[in-house]
């Protein structure tokens, strides 16, 4: 007979205590991936707190696409180092995540989106990424069902292929991390709001919460969309901008679709799941907003761009529509670390579209950080001081929330 309920849990509850070491803002998949890698380090004094569920803010809202073909010498080698630490996750967690590498595809229709993919072909190939050019006969054959667009409006004529790049199960990565971090003795506290950051003698000193307050030696925000909010709760001004990114589902379809595909042009991307469904999204829509609701207008041009694309969408059913909320900075690159005149503080935030990719590294990263107090030479480049330093990053061409994920 069938055990309907699992007798065990997938991680432990605790009565919130007064004082920890690391206080992580944040149950989504980059703190949580924060707490796995200090509990790895033998940091042990751990609690993720969250307003929510774990994973029920960005990481539930995510199309959880995995790549590192981005454009940047500072943005390469971090998503390539993220994307390889995705190919041993789910051993290293011993959790199926669902990860699938389909390869992924990023169409170019006029002369100057070919060009910028050129330059992204030969950057990866540099740095070490699987990445090509390839034209569009062989789009052809990878993706029959796709229409090249002759002799119409923004036709096919090359793009950037990224045979590594793939898709993974977003709440597996979540549920993988929570219950890795819980054995490894960090607790995990859902449903506890921060509602204010201390200071004492100009250093963060802890947090209250909706539970009471906690003394803390370090606090991590890692909210999101929200990490604006947080951060003015020790009067700290972020360059960032909140957006929100929509897409939705399709009915199940008979599978015609086995690569990520992605047109900046056509402003959407498209791929199908082992379910059948066809996930359709787009860029973040063009004004800042916390509002996480879906609208029409945003549903019509996305499955207008996506038909465009593949025809045979034409008559398919929309199964649902949702929206959640991306950190976009003014280089469309994230900002990580500690912050100059607010010692206790650290940031890991400005992920814009792009933060589920990176979830492992950076957690990885952060982790180090704080461990050891030595920067890693991976996050050294997106510290929030490059603002003020004019030393940004400029992602933009290869993150394309600016275009489309």
């Amino acid at each position: 007979m069938f055990r309907l309920f699992r007798k065990d849990r997938m991680w432990k509850r605790h009565a919130l205590r007064d004082r920890y070491d690391v206080v992580i803002i944040g149950g989504g998949v980059h703190g949580l991936s924060t707490a796995y890698y200090l509990g790895k380090l033998g940091v042990k004094s751990v609690a993720v707190l969250d307003k929510g569920y774990l994973g029920g803010g960005a990481s539930a809202r995510t199309t959880a696409i995995i790549r590192a073909n981005y454009l940047t010498p500072e943005g390469i080698p971090f998503f390539r180092e993220s994307l390889k630490l995705y190919e041993g996750l789910a051993q290293e967690l011993d959790f199926n995540l669902l990860f699938t590498q389909m390869g992924r595809l990023d169409l170019g229709h006029t002369d100057s989106a070919v060009f910028g993919l050129r330059l992204r072909a030969e950057f990866n190939q540099m740095l070490g990424v699987d990445s090509r050019m390839i034209g569009p006969a062989e789009v052809k054959e990878l993706v029959p069902a796709i229409d090249l667009r002759e002799g119409k409006p923004l036709p096919i004529t090359g793009a950037l292929y990224h045979p590594p790049g793939g898709v993974i199960r977003h709440d597996a990565v979540v549920w993988g991390y929570a219950r890795g971090a819980d054995r490894l003795g960090v607790e995990l506290h859902p449903f506890t709001e921060v509602t204010g950051i201390t200071r004492e003698n100009g250093r963060i000193s802890g947090v209250e919460t909706s539970g009471g307050p906690i003394k803390a030696g370090t606090v991590v925000s890692a909210t999101a969309g929200w990490s604006s909010i947080i951060a003015s709760m020790v009067g700290l001004e972020l360059p960032i901008v909140t957006h929100p990114l929509q897409a939705f589902v399709t009915e199940p379809l008979k599978p015609f679709l086995d690569k990520t595909i992605s047109s900046a042009n056509l402003h959407a991307y498209v791929y199908q799941t082992d379910r059948g469904e066809v996930v359709i999204g787009g860029g973040v829509d063009p004004y800042p907003t916390y509002s996480q609701r879906s609208t029409l207008h945003a549903l019509e041009e996305l499955a207008v761009n996506a038909v465009e694309m593949f025809p045979c969408l034409r008559n398919a059913k929309v199964l649902r529509q949702w929206a959640g909320l991306c950190d976009m900075t003014p280089d469309y690159a994230p900002i990580m670390g500690r912050v100059e005149g607010l010692e206790g503080f650290v940031l890991t935030c400005g992920w814009g579209s792009w933060g589920f990719k990176a979830a492992p590294v950076a957690g990885r990263c952060i982790a180090e950080l704080i461990a050891t107090g030595a920067t890693p030479d991976l996050i050294r480049p997106f510290a929030l001081s490059r603002f003020r330093d004019g030393l940004l990053v400029n992602e933009r061409a290869a993150a394309p929330a600016a275009a489309v994920h």
